[in-house]
């Protein structure tokens, strides 16, 4: 358990996260997270990017991945509707003998020990507890404490990332916050070989048969613009490894598709219906091209735009 005082006030540290996780494919995500955490003047800062996209899609791993990439800590702070500004900083705890310690939470300890904070699912915060961080992800590089009384500056190797799914349960991040969570990163959805091998790292222990009937159906559902995920189909060769064991005489393919109906529903199991319905309901995922990154839709420079020839 290590410890720190600031001010006088002791505060105990969280423990960085140790989960080994290997990013496959998709290099140009990973070299553009590294690329913000990068400061190529002692009067430089650090960039906090957004790195997006739809659960599953492995938004916390990239995190995970470029803070080894650069031999550093790593804290996951995960947000909720309900997180307060305190949670995000420092909590009071009361001992057995009547004692009061300060916990830093994840983000103020790689704040203070100088790792890379991830803010898991950062758009499900209200405006509130965002505007409690607003200092450190600007060039003041700090933080006030109201609970503990205190004033922290932030490590100057400390770094951040905020994930955040794209999805109707989340709360509009006001512009003022938005204007320091720049820039955002979206990983998109891998290759079919990309695939293949996240799956295999994930589940070395899967039959190839049901790593085929895996990527065919992701491959498929990504090319109809349907929010299916890596996690989805990890998920769907767990559960039909399983059904193997109690049924070992059964189809594996009919076995996989009740893994994707338990799991995904019965519109799982017919993707062209399920986009058809989608498209002529208007909610559809946006195809994203490199142009996308750099230009509006409708700007005449953008080389996606489809007036452009």
């Amino acid at each position: 358990m290590k410890k720190v005082t600031i001010d006088e006030i002791e505060l105990i540290l969280s423990n960085a996260t140790d989960v080994p996780v290997q990013w496959v494919g998709q290099a140009e995500a990973l070299r553009q997270l590294l690329a913000c955490w990068i400061t190529v003047d002692p009067r430089d800062l650090p960039l906090t990017p957004r790195i997006i996209g739809y659960p599953g899609t492995g938004k916390t791993t990239l995190g995970i991945a470029a803070a080894r990439e650069r031999r550093q800590d790593v804290y996951i702070m995960q947000c909720t509707s309900d997180t307060r500004p305190e949670d995000l900083l420092v909590t009071p705890v009361l001992s057995e003998k009547g004692k009061i310690s300060y916990h830093a939470s994840p983000l103020l300890s790689a704040a203070i020990s100088g790792g890379i904070a991830i803010l898991d699912e950062g758009n499900r915060m209200s405006e509130k507890s965002w505007a409690s961080l607003a200092g450190l992800f600007d060039n003041r590089r700090m933080v006030e404490s109201v609970v503990a009384g205190i004033v922290i500056n932030a490590h100057k190797e400390f770094r951040a990332a905020v994930t955040m799914n794209e999805d109707s349960s989340t709360f509009e991040i006001p512009d003022y916050i938005m204007s320091r969570l720049q820039p955002g990163i979206e990983p998109g959805f891998p290759s079919r070989e990309d695939e293949l091998k996240i799956l295999e790292y994930n589940l070395p222990f899967s039959a190839e048969e049901v790593l085929d009937l895996c990527v065919n159906f992701l491959q498929k559902a990504h090319g109809l613009d349907l929010p299916y995920s890596i996690r989805d189909g990890i998920n769907a060769i767990r559960y039909t490894l399983k059904q193997r064991e109690t049924s070992p005489d059964a189809d594996t393919g009919a076995l996989f598709e009740n893994a994707l109906q338990q799991i995904l529903g019965k519109e799982a199991l017919d993707l062209d219906s399920l986009a058809a319905k989608r498209k002529a309901s208007g909610d559809t995922l946006p195809g994203m091209g490199l142009g996308d990154f750099f230009f509006p839709d409708n700007d005449d420079l953008n080389p996606d735009n489809p007036g452009i020839t």
